[in-house]
């Protein structure tokens, strides 16, 4: 059995480990954030401190056997329900994998800690903080344009046949049009064209809008993301 001072240690370092994770995911304001880490990866060590030398007084007695991965393992099949309550559909777009992948890397920072591998412990939080903060600004750069989905609203004149020369126009462009959809204007004399566009470059975003607004017809056109 391992002494109290030593029980402490490693569930403080866990906290410390866990913290350094969750601030990552809080700076991006997500629900598992900075306190949902520190927490998981305190109960998983925890958990671990338990399953290794929680039962060292029944070990004298005959026919008891005891595996201390059992815990372990179930800790690491169990965070799964936590980690789904953080994924989200919206629309077409899954949001929450990485969080939940976080979640879950932090159980096993946490179970290192516990098990006394402090060295696995500080690599794994060192590798994670690096792969979630250091490897975002390169997806944003290269991939992000897509992934993301775009709303493109114009506005133009109610009746005018721009809008089938849109539609047209767009369907052309190196992109795709998942939903397109004409909703009322603001004024009676206004249609609305609400086009959902993925798989598209960044750079591309730009010409698709000036392009749009050259036609005759239209009034304004504004570009969001989903």
């Amino acid at each position: 059995m391992i002494s109290h001072e030593e029980v402490i240690l490693r569930l403080v370092i866990a906290a410390a480990l866990g913290s350094i994770i969750g601030i990552e995911r809080e700076r991006l304001a997500w629900v598992a954030g900075l306190r949902t880490h520190m927490l998981v990866c305190v109960g998983s060590a925890l958990m671990m401190i338990v399953s290794a030398f929680g039962f060292g007084d029944v070990l004298g007695h005959d026919h008891i056997v005891l595996d201390p991965s059992r815990i372990a393992a179930q800790v690491v099949s169990g965070i799964g329900f936590l980690g789904a309550g953080t994924i989200l559909l919206r629309q077409d777009t899954i949001r929450g994998l990485t969080t939940a992948a976080s979640l879950w890397t932090v159980a096993g920072i946490g179970l290192a800690v516990g098990g006394g591998m402090y060295v696995a412990g500080f690599g794994a939080t060192v590798l994670i903080f690096l792969i979630l903060a250091g490897i975002k600004p390169l997806e944003r750069r290269f991939w992000s344009g897509a992934r993301q989905a775009h709303v493109v609203s114009i506005v133009v004149e109610r009746d005018t046949p721009s809008i089938e020369a849109i539609e047209s126009a767009l369907r052309e462009m190196p992109l795709t049009i998942q939903t397109l959809s004409l909703l009322p204007g603001q004024k009676e004399d206004e249609q609305e064209m609400q086009v959902l566009l993925t798989r598209i470059p960044q750079s591309e975003l730009v010409n698709v809008t000036k392009r749009v607004a050259e036609f005759p017809g239209v009034r304004r056109v504004t570009l969001g993301e989903r």
